[in-house]
């Protein structure tokens, strides 16, 4: 019964992830595990019947010489040994899936013309990459870093790629800076150093001497720069496109994906110890949620300017270093994407997935921006040097439409076309050009006039006052996290001419900041700004603001820990409460494997299987965790000093934190968090909460009959108060009322 259940599950898990693209890869997929043939073969097809030996000449008591004849040994060793191909220069480290995109409506057709955007009724595969920047192939998930967050459109018009990434602007406004830019972040020539980071003199010394940075190291340098997951990250198109409509208006445009989940980071001390635990903790998370039925959805969202009111702005809209303010230019929901399917292998999906900012389809077109102008060159000329010429006819980067043209040959080329006509114009009119009235892509007779020089126009000068809106907007929090980044990249820093000289450059954006930076990090001090701060402000900057409106704890992964002795009864309850919401829950114990609850034997009893022991998973892997009631699993944890480490380290870390009678004594007595208030009597259920740290006395068969899963602050039953402060993601006050700082973790 229970494989035929699963069998449905699965036939319907594959119809819901199904899709044309889905089906275009099927050609090129082979499964080994179905068997297609009797057995190994080599490249060109022969049986293999033995690949542990080398052919040698031996007279079977001792080795030989290998021979060079043994094609099979040879072509083995030659595969491997041209497995690779050249990294990426720039977002080496990738995890991607697969999902589709929908338009809720034609609201778009006010802009554009192209169906992707405009037809409802569609439904469109897209396959998506996020990435670091910075490091290489083997770097860490949680460093802090940009995030790429490319998608490309397998539309019926042609492949559209939105090559962007989680922070709205960039580094540079010129393309021609990038190789500047790369060199600089990267590490340094000499010494290879450091991986993965941009805390060194090369990077530091580099934004200080090009001012047009500043807004984007606010950015970076704030939570944004260390998610909590790639489900849980804005997306942007970064720069400015083009719309165009039916009538032939044109608009600018900004794209936009905003994450159901909300946008969500990692403290500080949790990504740098992360990194070291778990270095692939975004890969799994990505992987777990979408087979824990959780698929990661974000909304589409556009902001447009008529080409009439260009000018209208007191920044220049094609400047990549800029964002356009919501209240100037609000934002505009038409959409969703929904990633469900995770790949089947890697590298021919993702790693082989090539993007390029200059694909686009009819409707969508290009500006004047002057970093798109460059990447439009740059993408396509480094996919050919990473995949060759024919890279468009990779698996992963075909078009579900037909494609048809007279480029051909080339390394590696696959499509076999047929006839005598590879030119045009030709005697058989075949391969003709379409119309744009028939589906061809329309250029818009753009009018342009000017001096061939190298300049930049005059709004392009201005650096900081959107640099100042960014910190003027976030939270407290967010703000003493953005000093504290800052601080830990200078410190890294060892020429005081480069730690010295961007202190001065933060005094232009704000002097309170400027001034605690250069305290911590021996930078110079100002004594007045060197540029008024506006003050203004706004909430769409800060992370807070993208919030769910209707709170939830879906995919959060929760942990109980527990020792022999604990209440099994009670951590059965709570688990199956907390899964009616989504999220994931974990038991972590002294060993892997059976941990005994009250009543059991040690050894002899059924026991409850832990999926972690206390070394084997930290703290910093969960979103929350539950220490249930026990009097032996109490005691045993306060003798544990891992585990009291384990609460301190998630307490300071602001997490969400359970605890049920002897559990509540336990954090009380044993863990020792300060400033806490917990529940007073173990004889009753009410709930206590104070600084996200959730206690109550017991929990009953009448507490969970009564305590079904309500998310509110204001609920009176434990996992209603306890999956609340989940979905707070984090409580910050903890830290800014100073608790955390009398843990040491």
């Amino acid at each position: 019964m229970s494989s035929a259940i699963s069998s449905a599950v699965q036939q319907a898990f594959t119809a819901a992830t199904q899709n044309a693209k889905v089906a275009d890869l099927q050609k090129s997929t082979i499964d080994p595990s179905s068997n297609p043939t009797k057995g190994m073969t080599t490249d060109h097809g022969t049986f293999v019947s033995e690949t542990d030996n080398w052919l040698k000449v031996t007279d079977g008591t001792g080795t030989g010489p290998s021979l060079l004849e043994d094609q099979i040994g040879r072509e083995k060793i030659h595969r491997f040994d041209h497995e690779r191909i050249p990294e990426r220069v720039v977002h080496a480290r990738g995890v991607g899936a697969h999902g589709y995109f929908k338009v809720y409506d034609n609201a778009a057709s006010k802009y554009s013309y192209a169906p992707v955007l405009t037809d409802p009724s569609r439904t469109t595969p897209v396959f998506v990459r996020f990435s670091t920047v910075q490091g290489s192939r083997g770097s860490a998930d949680t460093v802090r870093d940009v995030r790429g967050f490319a998608v490309k459109f397998y539309t019926q018009e042609g492949n559209w790629d939105i090559v962007g990434n989680d922070i709205p602007v960039f580094f540079i406004q010129d393309a021609i800076k990038f190789p500047d830019f790369v060199h600089a972040v990267k590490p340094e020539p000499h010494n290879e150093v450091p991986t993965g980071q941009s805390a060194h003199n090369n990077f530091w010394d580099f934004v200080g001497l090009q001012p047009e940075s500043a807004h984007m190291i606010m950015w970076v340098m704030s939570d944004r720069g260390i998610p909590r997951s790639l489900r849980m990250i804005q997306g942007f198109g970064v720069n400015t496109y083009t719309l165009l409509n039916a009538k032939g208006e044109r608009h600018f445009v900004k794209f936009h994906w905003l994450p159901e989940l909300g946008v969500h980071s990692l403290m500080w001390d949790e990504a740098l110890k992360i990194a070291g635990q778990d270095p692939d903790f975004h890969r799994k998370d990505l992987e777990e949620a979408i087979e824990n039925g959780a698929p990661p959805k974000w909304k589409f969202a556009i902001q447009t300017i008529p080409e009439s009111r260009e000018h209208d702005f007191d920044f220049d809209i094609l400047d990549a270093t800029k964002v356009w303010p919501e209240e100037l230019v609000p934002l505009e929901v038409i959409g969703e994407m929904v990633l469900n399917r995770t790949v089947d292998e890697y590298f021919p999906e993702t790693e082989q997935a090539a993007f390029c900012t200059s694909h686009v389809v009819p409707g969508i077109g290009f500006s004047d921006d002057p970093l798109l102008q460059g990447r439009n060159f740059s993408y396509f000329d480094t996919q050919i040097t990473r995949l060759g010429v024919n890279w468009q006819e990779l698996p992963i980067n075909r078009p579900v439409c037909p494609v048809l043209n007279n480029q051909r040959d080339g390394q590696m080329r696959h499509k076999i076309t047929k006839g005598q006509i590879n030119y045009w114009p030709n005697r058989k009119e075949v391969a003709r050009p379409v119309p744009t009235n028939e589906g061809g892509y329309a250029d818009f007779a753009q009018k342009v006039a000017g001096i061939k020089q190298r300049v930049r126009g005059t709004k392009f000068q201005e650096h900081f006052s959107q640099a100042q809106l960014f910190y003027n907007s976030l939270k407290p929090w967010e703000k003493a996290h953005l000093v504290s980044a800052i601080s830990f990249e200078l410190s890294h820093c060892d020429d005081p001419i480069v730690y010295e000289s961007y202190t001065k450059v933060l005094n232009n954006i704000d002097f309170d900041l400027a001034k605690q930076v250069a305290i911590n990090v021996g930078g110079v001090v100002p004594d007045k700004p060197a540029r008024a701060n506006h003050g203004n402000s706004t909430p769409t900057l800060s992370q807070l603001y993208y919030a769910p409106k209707v709170p939830t704890i879906a995919s959060r992964r929760i942990a109980f820990l527990v020792a022999d002795g604990f209440n099994a009864l009670e951590v059965e309850a709570l688990r199956a409460a907390l899964k009616t919401g989504g999220a994931t829950t974990w038991i972590i114990g002294p060993r892997r494997g059976k941990v005994y609850p009250a009543g059991q034997s040690v050894g002899s009893g059924e026991g409850v299987f832990a999926d972690h022991h206390y070394e084997g998973q930290r703290s910093t892997l969960f979103d929350a965790f539950i220490i249930p009631s026990g009097a032996e699993h109490a005691q045993k944890l306060a003798q544990n000093g891992r585990t009291i480490h384990w609460v301190r380290e998630a307490f300071g870390h602001c997490k969400a934190i359970g605890a049920l009678g002897e559990g509540v004594i336990f954090l009380k007595e044993a863990a020792g968090l300060p400033g806490v208030q917990f529940a007073t009597s173990l004889s009753n259920n009410a709930v206590t909460s104070s600084y996200g740290v959730v206690t109550a006395g017991k929990y009953d068969s009448g507490s969970a009959i009564g305590d079904t899963l309500k998310i509110g602050q204001s609920e009176k039953g434990f996992v209603s108060n306890f999956a609340y402060a989940v979905s707070q993601h984090r409580c910050y006050e903890r830290e800014l009322d100073g608790l955390t700082a009398g843990v040491a973790f």
